[in-house]
């Protein structure tokens, strides 16, 4: 029976960071369920312009694949979690039942996977006091003010928990990640 990995997504989720996993999973054997507060998802993509001094943004491709939304999904049925970033991360943290499932993972140790603003999610409920982890560099307050030590590396390792800056970073992210699900 192939191991099951659930995504938490919403409007505005960077394209390569739902995206890339999904596929991968998929590619690896895995069964991938997406939740979201609807059907299709909006993507973007962040990209890095030169003479900026933060991203710009632009409408990505649609995502259809969205399975369920928060209030059906059974954390327990998962045997890990992706939080890809963007824009989504900042208020589907405002869903009760998002918090629901994101402390499951926590509290039972199964693989969690935060990138760039999916980090959001951890701090928002105070998932990374005392632990070592990355995430976008605007995250950074957020990582500190909730007692994480944040680590500027592509990918970083915490016990269940891998992390990663932003989707430049996917592969060592992917990689890191695999590993645990593959291990547990």
């Amino acid at each position: 029976m192939a191991k099951k990995v659930l995504i938490l997504a919403g409007d505005a989720v960077e394209a390569l960071e739902i995206f890339y996993p999904y596929y991968r999973l998929l590619e690896e054997g895995f069964d991938v369920e997406v939740a979201g507060p609807k059907k299709p998802l909006f993507t973007v993509v962040h990209d890095f312009e030169p003479g900026w001094t933060t991203y710009s943004e632009k409408l990505g491709y649609r995502f259809q694949w969205v399975a369920k939304k928060f209030s059906e999904v059974n954390p327990e049925e998962y045997d890990g979690l992706v939080i890809p970033g963007g824009r989504a991360p900042e208020y589907i943290r405002l869903e009760p039942d998002v918090s629901r499932i994101v402390k499951h993972f926590f509290e039972t140790n199964k693989p969690v996977a935060a990138i760039c603003h999916g980090v959001q999610l951890l701090t928002h409920l105070g998932l990374v006091k005392d632990r070592k982890l990355t995430s976008y560099i605007a995250v950074k307050p957020d990582v500190e003010a909730a007692g994480g030590h944040y680590i500027d590396e592509e990918v970083v390792v915490d016990g269940n928990l891998v992390t990663s800056r932003a989707w430049p970073d996917l592969p060592a992210f992917m990689k890191k990640f695999l590993e645990l699900l593959k291990k547990q």
